[in-house]
């Protein structure tokens, strides 16, 4: 670990974790210093305003994020900053999802200090930290390498997409005009590869959290 603190920045939206978090990296690198974010909107303030951080701390449950899009969104805009999903999920698929969607790392929210500070430590260091042996599947890598082709204004516009708003409605929220947003939509489309706009639920659903019901079956969660 290099002795300057550096940035890092703790994206989550509990002010408890973060404040737990916030202790931890202090008593690691006193001299760091470490940006809070508790939704996406934040998180792409902080990345923008640091895009020398260190790293990032990442729960993947946040105000304004779907499942993995904002684990792809720091790769694909900021591949330079190393995360580290922190979650209260930890099966095995969430883990390997998390790895073939570029995270460095993943600790588990159940895991101790001691664990955590490991993790912090070998990722800082240029290393992977994972619990659990995982491999590079592939099928999730490939739809990150896809989605890195857009910009991070049509980023936003596609999880709007794939959350259902229309297109005045998008306007409105990215304050834009409604000519700007279709603009968007149809890049989206193109470098995608999709033909229509309803296909971006198909992307929206490949982005999200599934853990095990009691039953045996899938449902989406999250982290």
């Amino acid at each position: 670990m290099s002795e300057s603190g550096g940035v890092l920045i703790i994206a989550d939206d509990h002010p408890l974790f973060r404040a737990a978090m916030r202790e931890t990296v202090g008593r690691m690198l006193p001299d760091a210093q470490v940006v809070e974010a508790h939704d996406m909107a934040g998180l792409e303030s902080a990345t923008e305003a640091h895009p020398e951080a260190d790293l990032v701390l990442l729960d993947l449950h946040m105000p304004g994020a779907l499942g993995f899009s904002s684990l792809v969104y720091l790769r694909s805009h900021h591949p330079s900053i190393p995360v580290v999903v922190v979650s209260a999920l930890e099966s095995v698929e969430v883990i390997q999802r998390a790895m073939d969607f570029g995270a460095s790392g993943f600790i588990p929210k159940s895991a101790s200090l001691d664990t955590i500070a490991e993790a912090i430590t070998a990722v800082r260091d240029g290393s992977l930290w994972f619990p659990e042996q995982v491999s590079d599947s592939g099928e999730d890598a490939e739809l990150a390498e896809r989605l890195s082709s857009l910009t991070p204004q049509q980023f936003r516009v596609l999880m709007m997409v794939a959350d259902g708003l229309l297109n005045k409605q998008i306007a409105y929220e990215l304050e834009v005009s409604e000519a700007t947003v279709k603009a968007h939509v149809t890049a989206i489309l193109r470098k995608l590869g999709l033909y229509r706009r309803t296909q971006a639920a198909v992307i929206a659903e490949r982005l999200q959290v599934h853990q095990p019901r009691v039953d045996g079956s899938a449902s989406a969660a999250p982290g």
